[in-house]
């Protein structure tokens, strides 16, 4: 009875070998040579190796929730879109309430200033 589960996990070892083995190669062969300007910030604008709970202004909380939610619209279209056809006028009118909250809520979020960057 085993032997029915082996190419799960031939399976599961490949691609562990797959996954592992390009991090394992880049530390052993990649070059390892850490200066000021690899160390400093990239990007976030904070210090690479400070105190992981220093306090940060609430507005990048604000802006990846407000990404989150409109990544998410565009999730829900692609396949709405997809199958427009079989879903019939009961679909394109439930699509259009959530796309009619969803705008709703940007004009809120907009009116209120969320979207500025002071």
């Amino acid at each position: 009875m085993l032997e029915n589960y082996f190419p799960v996990l031939l399976f599961i070892c490949i691609a562990l070998a797959i996954g592992i083995a390009p991090l394992v190669l880049g530390r052993l062969l990649g070059p390892n040579r850490p200066d000021e300007k690899k160390l400093s910030p990239y990007e976030c604008g904070f210090e690479a190796f400070e105190d992981a709970r220093m306090k940060f202004d609430v507005r990048f909380y604000l802006v990846a929730i407000l990404f989150i939610l409109f990544d998410l619209e565009i999730a829900f279209l692609f396949p709405w879109a997809i199958v427009l056809k079989e879903i019939g006028t009961f679909g394109f009118v439930s699509m259009m309430v959530f796309l009619a909250i969803l705008v709703v809520g940007f004009i809120y979020e907009w009116m209120k200033g969320a979207l500025e960057w002071e």
